[in-house]
């Protein structure tokens, strides 16, 4: 994992500030993706399992980097799962903590 750290800091001394924030905001739109069909695994629960879906649209959803949220909404239904979302100030020197905004 260091090596991993290392190049990833390489990579982002050689690149702006805002170069920086839209690569790690495309990275996290990847992992997005990545987490969804991990929790879908550790729930036992396979594609074809999926009854608000199709397999083929399970996998299009696994693979998506955007999705409307009332279909990730009806994806975590699917398995069982709720959606919290959670807002919070960028700038560290706001007194204001996390709020949620939506649990469904």
């Amino acid at each position: 994992m260091a090596i991993i750290k290392n190049a990833i800091e390489a990579m982002e001394a050689v690149m702006t500030p805002e170069q920086v924030s839209r690569a790690r905001a495309a990275a996290e739109r990847e992992m997005l993706a990545i987490r969804l069909a991990k929790l879908r695994e550790q729930k036992g629960i396979r594609q074809s399992d999926m009854k608000a879906f199709s397999q083929t649209a399970i996998s299009k959803i696994e693979r998506r980097k955007d999705m409307k949220l009332s279909t990730l909404i009806d994806y975590l239904e699917g398995i069982g799962m709720g959606l919290e979302i959670r807002v919070y100030p960028k700038d560290a020197k706001g007194s204001h903590k996390s709020q949620t905004i939506l649990k469904v």
